[in-house]
């Protein structure tokens, strides 16, 4: 097959030799003359159809590949005028010495157009000759490939590959930072939970200590095989474009064709694996502790589960789900040591069969028992207590606003017992606590504080243009909840002080509650109904109504109970705390 772009030797026929003499027919070494040097040929290869000197026919017959060829001394071999090499070359160093991968012994010195390869002379032969390829010879049309529009294309696509690899692995690692921050995270809900729980549990805090390392060394030898990819990934891109650089500059139209063509094929081996790792997800795990644990322990066969959320995704926000309300009863929480009605201005849950209300009226913090339907214990305070929280299976806190303090209540063979108060800078009103941190809110001024379990203030979010009148806070890991009476607002902040949702289709907001789904209870205290509002505040619905000025509320998860009290002129309604089943 003839190869496009290669000039062919000059044979003369018999009758032109009989009309030169041997002096006029000089026959030239081709390959010293594609170097840039003529010396006389001393042998002829009829298999590679090249004149050879004494030097390159010496080199000839110790090549693996062409020392079996067969070579025609001079008496023989084709008489063939040769001319200086007319090739064009812009350097000196641009000359034909890459080597074929097929055929290691071989230059390539080829381009075949139609399957965009690089080609040297066997397998232009052996894979393209007989077929309709256009096959060019490299020197012959790489004369205007530098500084070329192409060059500039390929370069700026090798620059922006570099650019998205180094920004995934960038990314892989930032994830790795957060992935490794949740772990850390989880093992100290652990070992908090732990806390609250005797010798006997030893043994199941092993065995989720255990699943936490396994997830922490898969998740560690998954990342480490994204860095390791985007690693030699980067390498070779910038290899390849430091090299199209390299060229460019020097001005080596061969090689910068050969090394462009490659670059391209480079490129389309990334973005192979480009699709590969973006499919690829870190994650982050939780603890979800069991509560029910510290009642049931010889029932109970695992210390919590280790959740995953993807990384580079949004979680997308818990709806609300649709739940039938069945009344259940009420309770009397009035007893012989009260002078006036009662008024519950707060409830938390100590077990499924526990609760623990204040009674801001008679000054007292009251144990509920759900059994008995009855007070089981009562703590009688300096003060009226406002809001509650439970601290561990066995700590309590109260707000006591007219003291601008925070009394502690430490609970022992079902009894209340005060423990020491911590002074705060403000009229506080509602309080919450999660993973060892207190969330207070203050009506003047109107304020979020963050306090350590010693009162020591870690955030201080001022209130200003966000809260009028900041009556109950409460608060999971991601968010912090404000019911505002003075908006009628429920305002959603993350732990950095942003507002990052509200819910405003309230009249006076009072007490809440969050449920297992992330979702929030809450009191409407004026269009006597409970409210459930989705976890990013988004919407919500009225899942009890009719209801008599509805002040705080309480959610069991375990029993799917909601628990309540009322406030309002009519003396048996305060009185009593309500529960609903909502299934």
């Amino acid at each position: 097959m003839a190869v496009p772009g290669k000039k062919g030797s000059k044979q003369f026929s018999s009758s032109t030799t009989s009309m030169a003499s041997d002096e006029d027919l000089q026959v030239y070494c081709q390959p010293c003359d594609e170097e840039g040097t003529r010396l006389p040929a001393q042998r002829y290869c009829t298999d590679c159809k090249e004149h050879l000197c004494k030097t390159c026919l010496t080199v000839h017959k110790k090549l693996k590949s062409t020392k079996h060829h067969t070579v025609l001394d001079a008496t023989i071999m084709p008489k063939v005028l040769q001319q200086p090499s007319t090739s064009i070359h812009t350097s000196q160093s641009d000359y034909l010495t890459t080597h074929c991968c097929k055929h290691p012994q071989e230059i390539i010195k080829f381009f075949c157009n139609d399957h965009k390869n690089l080609l040297c002379c066997v397998c232009v032969t052996l894979e393209h000759q007989g077929t309709n390829c256009k096959v060019d010879y490299i020197p012959d049309i790489s004369g205007n490939i530098i500084d070329s529009k192409e060059y500039q294309i390929i370069l700026k696509a090798l620059n922006t590959t570099l650019d998205k690899y180094q920004q995934m692995l960038k990314d892989v690692k930032e994830m790795t930072v957060k992935s490794d921050r949740s772990l850390k995270d989880a093992l100290e809900d652990i070992k908090k939970f732990r806390e609250e729980i005797n010798q006997r549990l030893d043994e199941l805090e092993r065995q989720v200590v255990h699943v936490v390392t396994v997830n922490e060394k898969e998740n560690n030898s998954n990342i480490a095989a994204v860095e390791t990819a985007c690693e030699e990934i980067s390498k070779t891109v910038e290899i390849s474009s430091g090299k199209l650089k390299q060229l460019n500059a020097s001005k080596q139209a061969n090689k910068l064709f050969m090394e462009l063509k490659l670059a391209e094929k480079i490129m389309e081996d990334v973005e192979k694996t480009a699709t590969q790792l973006s499919t690829y997800d870190v994650k982050e795990h939780n603890f979800e502790a069991n509560e029910t644990i510290l009642t049931k322990l010889k029932m109970e066969r695992t210390l919590g589960t280790l959740t995953k959320k993807t990384l580079n995704k949004e979680c997308q926000p818990v709806q609300i789900k649709s739940r039938q309300p069945s009344y259940e009863g009420e309770i009397c929480v009035k007893t012989s040591k009260d002078n006036l009605t009662c008024w519950i201005t707060g409830i938390t849950l100590l077990t499924p069969d526990l609760l623990i209300i204040t009674d801001i009226n008679n000054n007292a913090v009251k144990m509920v028992d759900i059994s008995s339907q009855s007070v089981s214990d009562q703590l009688q305070l300096d003060d009226g207590p406002w809001d509650i929280t439970r601290l561990t299976s066995s700590e309590l806190a109260v707000t006591l606003p007219n003291k601008q303090a925070i009394q502690f209540i430490s609970i022992s063979s079902n009894t209340l017992q005060k423990k020491h108060t911590v002074k705060v800078d403000g009229y506080c009103r509602g309080i919450s606590c999660y993973q060892g941190k207190l969330v207070l809110s203050f009506l003047s001024p109107a304020k979020l504080q963050i306090l350590n379990m010693k009162g020591a203030i870690l955030t201080t979010i001022d209130g200003k243009n966000i809260f009028k009148h900041p009556d109950y806070v409460t608060c999971n890991r991601s968010s912090i909840y404000v019911s505002d009476c003075g908006i009628n607002t429920v305002i959603r902040l993350n732990w950095q002080g942003d507002v990052i949702g509200s819910y405003s289709s309230m009249s006076k907001p009072r007490g809440m509650s969050l449920s297992d789904d992330g979702t929030v209870f809450v009191c409407d205290w004026e269009r006597n109904v409970i409210k459930e509002i989705s976890e990013d505040c988004s919407t919500g619905m009225n899942v009890l109504e009719n209801l008599n000025s509805p002040y705080a509320v309480c959610w069991c998860g375990e029993t799917k109970k909601l628990y309540y009290s009322c406030y309002s002129s009519n003396e048996r309604n305060t009185n009593f705390l309500y529960i609903d089943k909502l299934s």
